[in-house]
Order: C-alpha cells, then sequence, then structure tokens
C-alpha cells in the first residue's frame, strides 16, 4: 500500500487567505444590526465567523443580549422573517464592497503558489455565497490567488460550517482517496470544527484571523510581549476547539505539512498541541 502523505491543502477565504482580520463581513453585520435599532458589538459580528451568512445572522440573533435588546425595540423575540430581512439587506451591502477584500495579503498568494509548484493541490471552503465567491476569485484570481477549486454552502443545500460537506466536495474534485492526506486551514473556530468534522488535520492560523480581530496596522503597533499574549490566546482557543497544529502565518505551513508526514508515517494521528 502507498505510503500516507499530504496532497491537499483546503484553505478558508477572508481572514485566512484574503481581508486581513475578516473585516468585509464584520463591518456588514454592525450596519444591518444598527439599521434595525439594535446595536451589537464587534464581538457578537465575529463570534459565528465561519458560517453560511444568513446562518451567521441567526446565531447572533440566539446571544441572549441581542435577543433581550431585540424585543425590547420590537416587544418579541426575533423570528424567521426576521433572519430573512436582516440577510435581505445583507447580501447587497456585501456584494457592493466585497471587490475591495478580496485581495490575497502579505505573500500569500506567493506561498499558495509555491505549493502548488511543489505538487500538492490547493481547494477551498467559505462561509460566502457563490454570488459573493463569483467577486472574490476574480479579484483574488486577478492578484495570484487561483484555488484548484472552490465550493459554497448555497451550492450543497447550505449546508455550511461546521458540517463536513464542503472538504468532502474537495477532496472528490481533487481527487484524493484518503482524509488523512489533506489538510484544512482556516481562521475560526467553525473552520477547526469543519476540518475535525472532515476527518482531515485542522490547523488555525493566527495573524491576520477573525479570532485576533485586528487590522494589520493594529496588530503591527503591538508591543512583542502584547503579540506573544495574542498569539497564546488564539491558539488556545484554536486547540480548545480540536485544532491539531496552529500556526502564525501561512509561511509556516511547509513545517507543518512536515510534522504530518512524519506521524503519518508513523501511523499516529492524535490531536498534538505543536
Amino acid at each position: 500500500m502507498e505510503e500516507l502523505k499530504i496532497k491537499a491543502l483546503i484553505f478558508d477565504w477572508a481572514g485566512t487567505v484574503i481581508d486581513y482580520g475578516s473585516f468585509s463581513p464584520v463591518n456588514v453585520f454592525l450596519s444591518i444590526f444598527s439599521k434595525k435599532g439594535v446595536e451589537i458589538t464587534v464581538e457578537e459580528a465575529r463570534k459565528p465567523m465561519g458560517m453560511l451568512k444568513y446562518d451567521h445572522i441567526k446565531e447572533i440573533l440566539a446571544f441572549s443580549r441581542v435577543r433581550d435588546k431585540w424585543k425590547e425595540v420590537y416587544g418579541k423575540e426575533p423570528e424567521k422573517s426576521d433572519i430573512d430581512e436582516l440577510y435581505k439587506s445583507f447580501e447587497p451591502a456585501v456584494l457592493e464592497i466585497i471587490d475591495k477584500y478580496s485581495k490575497p495579503f502579505g505573500n500569500n498568494a506567493e506561498i499558495i503558489e509555491k505549493l502548488k509548484n511543489k505538487g500538492y493541490k490547493i481547494g477551498s471552503t467559505t462561509g460566502y455565497t457563490k454570488n459573493m465567491m463569483d467577486i472574490v476569485t476574480r479579484v483574488a484570481g486577478e492578484n495570484g490567488y487561483n484555488p484548484d477549486f472552490w465550493i459554497t454552502p448555497d451550492l450543497i443545500g447550505n449546508y455550511g460550517r461546521p458540517y463536513p460537506y464542503m472538504i468532502f466536495q474537495n477532496l472528490i474534485k481533487l481527487e484524493i482517496m484518503n482524509v488523512k492526506e489533506a489538510v484544512k486551514i482556516g481562521d475560526t473556530i467553525v473552520d477547526i470544527e469543519e476540518g475535525r468534522n472532515a476527518g482531515v488535520w485542522s490547523v488555525g492560523v493566527i495573524e491576520g484571523s477573525s479570532l485576533s480581530g485586528l487590522s494589520e496596522e493594529e496588530f503591527d503597533s503591538l508591543s512583542a510581549e502584547e503579540k506573544k499574549a495574542l498569539r497564546i490566546k488564539v491558539k488556545n482557543e484554536y486547540f480548545k476547539a480540536g485544532a491539531h497544529y496552529t500556526i502564525d502565518n501561512l509561511s509556516e505551513i511547509f513545517n507543518i505539512i512536515e510534522l504530518i508526514n512524519i506521524r503519518l508515517g508513523k501511523n499516529t494521528t492524535d490531536r498534538t498541541s505543536e
């Protein structure tokens, strides 16, 4: 039997490859709730990040503080029709600005191109819809990032993260026979859960992530001690969610591939805190 080794890497988009800090959806969530007279915090807007955006809105409305505020404003708890109405505002607002947040940040495009040149297949999953991704992939492609495959929740019956089905579609299209030969890289808790549910290796990226919640300028302005504390905090959140590994940025993925290949050779696949 052929020895197992990593053959495919499946990346999230915003907060992982593009849109440092994942600010595009956050700003729109804040805006649409504010227009309804219900102010939400950045933390509340970020917490469900990575989910299908309709489900994301549903999760925000389920937070006790937001639900109570909604009831105070409207005299009733939020209903499905309210989720529908909020989403109806969300999608066109995102489509209007998403092109400005679709360029790969740092040297991510070059890193992924290097992975492709080494023979790795590159897939992707997202919480965005196909309409949104049509714009994202065009702009990302114009700036050097072209994964071999991408898919959205609305193309598979709205089964977004943490369901594993987008990853399964990647494995089919990329022709990966064994789930242990694929790595999922993302910047949210549901990215990690998606990977674990699919049985692939789950890796959380720290810098530029939604979990970090900082712009590039804000991160760069931190002291060395503040950066260290932030990395520890985010790393612990990833491991609590079940991550096999964490990386500061995508340049470290080559080392992770080597570590995983060593473990595959030894047939050890339990979670690590390395």
